[in-house]
């Protein structure tokens, strides 16, 4: 489980969450459209993440994944790899 919380695209989403945190705390600036779409952009960014770490993780168990996710077409090599060790 440790190789799929520290992997480098969940760990990027979560530093630049603290980073619009700390923006968001730090500033005496109202809330505009551009601080709106910086945190949806951020959401969507954890929900890619996510997502690939939930289909790498099904594919290493041997199950099919969708034909837009990182893991598809390896599926065979990450069960292989799973099996191992």
């Amino acid at each position: 489980m440790r190789k799929y919380l520290f992997g480098s695209g969940l760990f990027s989403a979560l530093i630049g969450g603290v980073t619009l945190l700390r923006g968001l705390r730090d500033s005496d600036e109202r809330f505009t459209w551009r601080t709106a779409l910086a945190w949806a952009s951020w959401g969507i960014t954890l929900a890619l993440a996510i997502g690939a770490i939930v289909d790498t993780f099904r594919a290493g168990r041997g199950h099919l994944v969708a034909g837009d996710s990182p893991a598809s077409g390896d599926e065979q090599k990450l069960l292989k790899k799973h099996l191992r060790g």
